[in-house]
This record gives structure tokens, C-alpha cells and sequence, in this order.
């Protein structure tokens, strides 16, 4: 990656200018570039840290530690060796993102210790970030790791709990195996808003999680750069105001099971949480402090904090939209042939995806053999070279839905075989965990795929930690209570949801969401349907979250028959980007409100959505600078309250005053596209 204006001070400028100082009581502070930001470092029989932002206490003193197997230990009785400081302001040439440039400008204190590993700081304007670095020679384990996060006050959490919630099987002891079950999980679920002490006993909550603080003020807790080591989850053992992390421990048997034989299922674990060959860069533990609700859908933490890209051509990567079958269960009309996973089917998703400029259809599950969890064996009623041939001709990508344990099993060869057919990438599902060795499982995939330039969508998996950035070709992750459970759950507040994630998950990284649904519904008319399901919420909803939610690769839900009587909406869906040049936050509040802005080229796209409640915004546009602008819109028809189909298309001038006043239905949405005059 190009890195430009980096600047590196010497230990002299850094301490007359960043802030950062130490005593004999070993205690440093380390400032933000902008001072507002201040942690607290004190290395004593532990090592602990605080975060303070213009005078309120966000994070209480938290100890953070490494337990090894054989009785060594990281951040335990530290014997501190010496330390250094630099500070860093540079620019990022993102590939793949939601902005093509990003600023990286930080304040860095790097600890030493006798032991052979270093605890490493970072303050930027929005968080705090520390990670252990081992320069061990030989291999080790770490049995356990201590990340707590001490919180000033009992505020209220908005917490993602495992949505499994047995902690033991049958027969066994209520201590026994905890959190194995929960460790096996989808990783979706909607959020719980409830004070810390209110936490549910025994319950695991994977990342990002956000906690209220002081004067409305927010602390999101991510992970990021998560290469080799297993993902946190949080855990209230306490009852009280503070966060444990956990770990799942290093899987010892695997069985194939699950979903058609398509998981791993851990039948026992090592005593330990991971295994390194020698010297290592632990995961970076952040905490991310806004002001106003609306910066963390801004925030960039995690890619920064990312492995940097290692290859220099990526102009292969193609992000796009995907005509896509299995929400809609290939359920087509006014054909003559039967619809299903058949030839005629997909080509008729090519013809469609061609006709309307879309760049990929995705063949989802059932073109390989059921419960042969072996990719090479295609079902006679595919063909897939055939398929192949004639999506070339038609200018359409062809990406194929492929199970974990199938996938695993040869992913070198696999790839090998299909990128010579002409495949473009693979939507590996079914992971369900992130054990160390899971983790590695995406490394591994994300590195073998992009040497034969097959794009991957990491479905059924853990929250984006910054393998995006490393490997630009890991387009997209699930990882989020998306759009298809809606075809059989008729309980859950998916209005309520789509306006919580983009300021919690989507921290973390892109969504492989799925929206774009034609049937929609209000509140009241909404039921579950699978073969023919619809959406919460209004239209106009249905097409802003193509704006509000990032999502490089991104799913058509619905049927090309339903798309194709909905001439207005599917062009705009059709052709609204998929990465960006710049995204501004524009306002929100969690489980509210949203509005982004995101830009393409000369074009500016603005999303908005709202709960169930009726709401007007007022909209800043000041960010269009000088001339005369006019604008594509979408709005709830005035109907939409009672029909949620009803909305109103119309062409309208931006004001020079750049002050747009805007409303939406019961559970709708706004959406434009504005360009030049």
C-alpha cells in the first residue's frame, strides 16, 4: 500500500509534544493527536489502563494479561525493559471500502519487558488500541488470556448475547463445558438494551459491543487484525459494571456434522486457547470513544488497525451485485420451464442479471451433491460449464455457494479447478466459529483464493476483524442477523435491528446483509412466508439500505420476476455502487435513526431509515460544496403507513442553503442520488 506524509518524531519532539510521560512509579499517559483522548498505563504487579475523554472517565482501570502454558506469563509481575514512543500520520490508499482514502494519525507507546514481548499502545482521535507482541524463538501456547474492561458506571450495553443460550448439554454439570455450546454459533443475533448488571447469567456476547458513557458519549469494544488467535467474546462474570473477554479453547477432535454434513463440530479441547510457532503480533483490543452517535458508523478503527494489503495488483477485484436465488427459492413466474436448481433456471438469472447491468448470479446451495460435502460432484441437473459459457457471453460472473467442511477439505485444488472453469469466487458457509484454528481456516482461504483470483464471501462466520484489508478479495462477511430470517422468523423487530447494526456490527466491517426485498410490509401485515417472503418496513426502506449498508458484494433477494414488474426501483438498485470513494455519517441514533451519505465519481447517494416511528430530518448537504445540484429521489408515498409498496419517485433541485427537510413512514426510508446540474 502507497503510505504518504508519514512522519516518525524522535523521542524528544514526542515527549515535548504528544503527552506521553512516565514516572518511577511506572505509569504513563498516552494522548491522542488531538488531546481530547487520554489512557492511563500503570505497569506495576500488572499491567492496567484507563481511557479518559475530555475529562470523563470512559474506561475504568482494566488489567490486561497473558497466562502461557509451562507458568510464564505476559503483563504478570512485568519486569518493564524499556520503552519507546512515535507518533504516525499518514494516508491509506484503501482498495476495497467505503472510502477510497483514509487518514491514519496516532500517538504510539510501546512497552518492553524482560520475557521476550512488548505491550504496544495506540491513541487515535476515536480509541484506544493495545495488543501483545511476542519476539518468543520457540513455539508456546497461551492458556489463557485477561482482557477486562472496567466501566465507570452501570450504564446500559447494547449487547449481541450467542443466540444459543444452553452453557451445557444434557448430563452434564452445570460448570462443565460453560461455553462449548455457545462457542458452535451463527454469530447473528439482534441486541439486547439492558444495563451491565442486568447481563444474562452465563451468557456469551461476541463483538462489537457498545456501552453507554458519560454525557452520551459511547465505547464500542472491537477486535481487529485477527490472524492466528481466537476471536473474543465478552462475558459479565461479575454481575456488576465490568466485561471479561473469553476465548474458545484450541479444538482437540473434530467431527464433520451439522447443516448436510457441512461443519466441524469440536467434540473436545486442549487445555489452552492457542498454539504459536514463535514470535507473533497478537490481536489489537480497541475501544472506540464517540461523541455523538453518528461516529461510529463513521469510524474506520478497524481496517487501520489491520494487516496492510501485501500484493500491489488488485485491479482483478471486481465488486459488484449479485442476482441471488435461495432467498426467493428460485420461485420465478410466467416461465415455461419448471424453476429450480436446473440450467434453465440460471440462465434465466444470467439473462437477467445482463439486462439490467448486475455483475454476478450466484448459484446458492444444491448445485453440488447433498451430503457428499465434496465440491467436485455437481448435481446432473447442472452444468456448469455450460452455465459458464453463456454467463461469458452475457458479460455475468458466476460465484458458487460452497459448505465449510467441503471447501476445507481442498481448497487449493478446488480453487484451482473452478477459476480454470471460469468461476469468479466462492460464499463459504457454515464456519460457526472462531477457535484458532477457524480463524486460520479464513487466512489460509483468503490467501490460497487470491492466488487464483477467486473473490470470497465469508457467510455464516464471525464479525470482520481487517482480513479485508490484508486480502482485498475477502469482498464481504455475514456475521449479521440479515434479511433471511426473515422467511421464517415472524417475531423479531427487523425494523428496529436495521437501524442498531450500522452503528455496532458494521464498525467492524462490511454486512453481507441481503435486502432488496419487492414484497413489503407494515407492522401489522408482516408475517413470515418462505417460498414468497417479504420484508419489515416500507419500500423505500428496502432501497436506502443499499446506501446505509456497506456491502461490497451485495445480494438482489428477491425474483427477477418480482424485480422485473418493479421497473423504477430495480434500475436504482441496479446501479447504486457497491464501494466508495468517500461515506459521511450524517446523523443517528442507535435504534432510531440513520442518515449517510456516500460518494461515487461526481454522484452522491443519501440514505436515510427510521424505526417504527414516523419521523422528519433535517438533512445537512453542505458537504457539496460549490455549484447547482439536483437529485434523484425515492420517498414514502403518502400511503406507505397502510401500504408499505407505496412510494413516490420525483426529480427535485438541492437548495443552495444545502438544508433538505425529509420524511419518513412508520418503519421507512429515504433515499437519493444527486449529481450536477
Amino acid at each position: 500500500m502507497k503510505r504518504k506524509n508519514l512522519t516518525l518524531l524522535s523521542l524528544f519532539s514526542i515527549f515535548l509534544c504528544l503527552s506521553v510521560t512516565s514516572n518511577a512509579q511506572k505509569q504513563f499517559s498516552l494522548k491522542s493527536p488531538d488531546g481530547k483522548l487520554e489512557t492511563n498505563i500503570t505497569v506495576d504487579k500488572t499491567v492496567e489502563y484507563s481511557v479518559s475523554h475530555n475529562g470523563d472517565l470512559m474506561l475504568a482501570k482494566s488489567p490486561i494479561s497473558m497466562t502461557l502454558v509451562g507458568g510464564n506469563s505476559y503483563g504478570i509481575n512485568p519486569k518493564l525493559s524499556g520503552s519507546s514512543t512515535k507518533t504516525v500520520n499518514q494516508t491509506i490508499d484503501a482498495v476495497i471500502y467505503k472510502r477510497s482514502k483514509i487518514s491514519e494519525n496516532y500517538n504510539e507507546l510501546n512497552l518492553k519487558f524482560k520475557g521476550d514481548y512488548n505491550i504496544v499502545f495506540r491513541a487515535y482521535n476515536d480509541g484506544v488500541a493495545y495488543r501483545f507482541v511476542s519476539s518468543s524463538k520457540k513455539s508456546f501456547e497461551v492458556e489463557s488470556e485477561q482482557a477486562d474492561f472496567n466501566f465507570p458506571a452501570d450504564t446500559k450495553a447494547f449487547i449481541p448475547y450467542v443466540r444459543d443460550n444452553k452453557t451445557k448439554r444434557e448430563g452434564e454439570a452445570d460448570a462443565d463445558r460453560l461455553f462449548d455450546i455457545q462457542f458452535y454459533n451463527s454469530f447473528e443475533n439482534i441486541y439486547s438494551h439492558v444495563k451491565l448488571s442486568e447481563w444474562e447469567k452465563n451468557r456469551l456476547a461476541f463483538l462489537p459491543l457498545v456501552v453507554e458513557g458519560a454525557n452520551g458519549k459511547k465505547v464500542c469494544i472491537v477486535e481487529a487484525d485477527l490472524l492466528n488467535y481466537p476471536g473474543m467474546y465478552l462475558y459479565n462474570n461479575k454481575g456488576g459494571k465490568s466485561l471479561s473477554g473469553v476465548f474458545a479453547p484450541f479444538p482437540k477432535d473434530i467431527k464433520q456434522g451439522g447443516h448436510n454434513l457441512l461443519q466441524g463440530e469440536v467434540q473436545s479441547r486442549e487445555p489452552y486457547i492457542a498454539k504459536l510457532d514463535g514470535a507473533t503480533n497478537f490481536p489489537w483490543r480497541a475501544v472506540i470513544v464517540t461523541e455523538k452517535d453518528s461516529e461510529l458508523a463513521n469510524s474506520d478503527m478497524v481496517y487501520k488497525l489491520a494487516t496492510p494489503t501485501q500484493g500491489t495488483d488488485y485491479s482483478w477485484i471486481k465488486p459488484g451485485k449479485v442476482a441471488w436465488d435461495w432467498w426467493n427459492t428460485w420461485n420465478l413466474y410466467g416461465v415455461d420451464f419448471k424453476s429450480g436448481i436446473n440450467n434453465e433456471t440460471y440462465k434465466y438469472y444470467i439473462d437477467f442479471a445482463s439486462e439490467h447491468g448486475i455483475e454476478y448470479v450466484i448459484l446458492d446451495e444444491g448445485w453440488a451433491v447433498n451430503k457428499k460435502a465434496d465440491l467436485y460432484q455437481v448435481i446432473p441437473e447442472i452444468d456448469l460449464k455450460d452455465l459458464v459459457a453463456h454467463a461469458e457471453k452475457k458479460n455475468v460472473g458466476l460465484i458458487l455457494w460452497a459448505g465449510y467442511y467441503a471447501f476445507n477439505k481442498d481448497i487449493e485444488g478446488i480453487c484451482k479447478h473452478y477459476s480454470e472453469m471460469g468461476i469468479k469466487g466462492f460464499k463459504v458457509d457454515f464456519m460457526d466459529r472462531d477457535d484458532q484454528l477457524m480463524v486460520d481456516f479464513h487466512h489460509r482461504a483468503a490467501e490460497i483464493a487470491s492466488r487464483y483470483k477467486m473473490l470470497l464471501d465469508f457467510h455464516g462466520t464471525y464479525k470482520p476483524t481487517g482480513l479485508q484489508r490484508t486480502y482485498p478479495n475477502v469482498i464481504n462477511f455475514e456475521g449479521v442477523f440479515g434479511l433471511e430470517q426473515m422467511k421464517w422468523d415472524a417475531k423479531t423487530d427487523m425494523v428496529t435491528y436495521d437501524v442498531t447494526v450500522p452503528f455496532i456490527r458494521q464498525v467492524a466491517g462490511p454486512i453481507d446483509y441481503t435486502q432488496g426485498a419487492m414484497r413489503n410490509a407494515t407492522k401489522a401485515n408482516y408475517r413470515s412466508v418462505s417460498s414468497e417472503a417479504m420484508s419489515q418496513g416500507t419500500r423505500c426502506r428496502q432501497l436506502a439500505e443499499y446506501v446505509i449498508f456497506e456491502s461490497p458484494l451485495n445480494m438482489l433477494c428477491d425474483s427477477p420476476s418480482n424485480y422485473m414488474n418493479e421497473k423504477e426501483c430495480t434500475e436504482f438498485i441496479a446501479t447504486v455502487p457497491t464501494v466508495w470513494d468517500n461515506t459521511i455519517a450524517l446523523n443517528g441514533e442507535i435504534g432510531k435513526y440513520i442518515s449517510i451519505a456516500r460518494q461515487k465519481g461526481g454522484n452522491w447517494y443519501v440514505g436515510s431509515l427510521t424505526n417504527w416511528d414516523a419521523r422528519s430530518l433535517d438533512l445537512d448537504l453542505s458537504f457539496l460544496g460549490e455549484g447547482n445540484f439536483k437529485a434523484e429521489v425515492f420517498k414514502d408515498g403518502v400511503n406507505a403507513d397502510k401500504a408499505a409498496r407505496d412510494y413516490k419517485k420525483e426529480t427535485i433541485d438541492i437548495p443552495s442553503n444545502r438544508k433538505l427537510s425529509i420524511s419518513m413512514a412508520p418503519g421507512g426510508g429515504f433515499v437519493m442520488k444527486i449529481s450536477k446540474k
